[in-house]
C-alpha cells in the first residue's frame, strides 16, 4: 500500500466519523470523554513501544552471540512471551506479582505487559533482519578489523533497520489494537470509556462505531508514520536524496 493511498484511508475515515457525528448530533456529547480516552490508548501504546523495541534488539543479539546462560535466558524470554497469552501476562504482572510483593498500578502494568509481549515477537524480527544483511558485509567488517560492537553499530544495524521497518509497524498496529486489554484491569483507554458509556446510555450501535473509526485513524496514521520513515530510510540506503 502506498503512502498516497493511506493517506486517502486516514482521510476517508475522518470523513466518515465526522457524518456520523454529524447525522447523530447526540454522539458529540460523547466525543470529548472518547478523544480524551484515546489520548490515554496512544499513551500507552508509546510506553509499551518503549519497552519493546529495546527487548528486542537485546534478545535478539542475545539470542544470536550471546554466551549459553545468558542465550537461554533470551530464548525464554522469547517462548514465554510468544507462547502465551497477552491477556494472561497482563493478569499475570497485576494479579500475581502482588502475591510476591510486587504491586504494580493499572498503567505501568500495562505498558510492561504488552511492552514484553510485542519485544518477544520483535526479537525475531530483529534476528530476522541482521541475518538478512549480505555476508559480503561481514567479511568486509573483518577485513577492515572492526571490533565487534563497531561492526554492529556501524555497519550491520544500519543496514538491517531497513528491513525491520515494516514488520515492525504491523506489530506497532497489534500493539495499538492490543491495549483493548488493558480496560479489563480497569485502565480507561478507548475501550474502557466506550464500555461505560454503553453501560450508562445503551447506545450500543453509535457509540462503538465510533470507536471503532478512531481505531481505524490511529491505525492508519501509525501506517504513515511508518510508510514515512521506511521511504526515507530506503533513500538514505540507496545513496539517492
Amino acid at each position: 500500500m502506498r503512502i498516497n493511498t493511506v493517506a486517502v484511508s486516514c482521510a476517508v475515515g475522518c470523513a466518515a466519523l465526522a457524518a456520523m457525528i454529524a447525522a447523530q448530533p447526540s454522539l458529540a456529547v460523547f466525543l470529548p470523554a472518547l478523544l480524551k480516552a484515546a489520548v490515554m490508548t496512544l499513551e500507552i501504546t508509546a510506553g509499551a513501544a518503549c519497552v519493546a523495541v529495546p527487548m528486542a534488539l537485546l534478545a535478539a543479539l542475545l539470542k544470536m552471540y550471546a554466551p549459553l546462560p545468558l542465550r537461554w535466558f533470551a530464548i525464554a524470554y522469547i517462548e514465554v512471551f510468544r507462547g502465551t497469552s497477552a491477556l494472561v501476562q497482563l493478569f499475570w504482572l497485576f494479579f500475581v506479582l502482588p502475591h510476591f510483593g510486587v504491586e504494580l498500578q493499572p498503567v505501568p502494568a500495562s505498558i510492561i505487559a504488552l511492552g514484553l509481549n510485542i519485544g518477544a515477537y520483535g526479537a525475531e524480527v530483529v534476528r530476522g533482519s541482521i541475518q538478512s544483511v549480505a555476508r559480503g558485509q561481514w567479511e568486509a567488517t573483518v577485513a577492515l578489523n572492526m571490533a565487534f560492537p563497531t561492526a554492529m553499530r556501524r555497519v550491520i544495524l544500519p543496514q538491517a533497520f531497513v528491513a525491520m521497518i515494516p514488520p515492525w509497524g504491523n506489530l506497532f498496529i497489534e500493539l495499538l489494537k492490543s491495549t483493548s486489554l488493558v480496560s479489563l484491569i480497569t485502565v480507561a483507554d478507548l475501550t474502557f470509556r466506550a464500555q461505560q458509556l454503553n453501560q450508562l446510555t445503551f447506545k450500543t450501535v453509535p457509540i462503538f462505531t465510533v470507536v471503532l473509526f478512531l481505531y481505524l485513524v490511529m491505525a492508519v496514521c501509525m501506517t504513515l508514520i511508518f510508510r514515512w520513515i521506511e521511504a526515507r530510510a530506503s533513500k538514505g540506503r540507496l545513496g539517492r536524496p
